[in-house]
């Protein structure tokens, strides 16, 4: 059995789940998120836990109760505590301003780039060169700190560009010197 998949999923005082179908809904104080997860698997709320069972011990349906439970564990932890995401510009004159739409980015080119947040996300810019994503559903909040580091990925020669928090970039040697 998925030792993942096994595990049930606790359930906070502030939540709420509802199994409609292949609809899975979650609330909490965060938001509310609902999913369509595979019809072979099966999620049920028992007590103060969520719990989900496959149907046989075939590899795809092992595979897919890993990653059922996971899914179903990171909508609950988003409607109560958020993911986050930070991002740092590097180089000269490359800044991020907070809008109301989004985000306003200086990043080397002959005009500012305009990023426009989905919904349920928050952008915002504590200093001018930190970027941090704040939202309830993990996966968007990956994808929209993928497409803004996307539109300067750091380059390996001075580091100029937008990258995760910690994240290493691996440097080149520039032209060797004259004769």
């Amino acid at each position: 059995m998925s030792r993942i998949g096994k595990k049930p999923v606790p359930l906070p005082k502030n939540v709420t789940v509802t199994v409609d179908g292949q609809t899975v809904t979650v609330k909490g104080p965060k938001g509310e998120l609902a999913r369509r997860i595979h019809p072979a698997m099966r999620v049920a709320v028992e007590g103060e836990k969520i719990v989900v069972t496959r149907p046989s011990d075939e590899e795809e349906h092992k595979a897919l109760h890993g990653l059922t439970r996971t899914l179903v564990a990171n909508m609950v932890e988003g409607v109560t505590k958020g993911f986050q995401k930070q991002l740092e510009i590097t180089g000269v004159g490359y800044k991020a301003e907070p809008r109301p739409y989004g985000l306003q980015l200086a990043l080397g080119f002959s005009h500012p780039v305009e990023y426009r947040a989905p919904a349920g996300i928050k952008l915002t810019a504590p200093q001018p060169t930190t970027v941090v994503i704040e939202g309830a559903d993990k996966e968007i909040v990956g994808q929209v700190a993928a497409e803004i580091r996307n539109l300067r990925p750091p380059e390996p020669y001075k580091g100029k560009g937008i990258k995760y928090a910690g994240e290493q970039i691996r440097r080149k040697a520039g032209k060797a010197g004259g004769k």
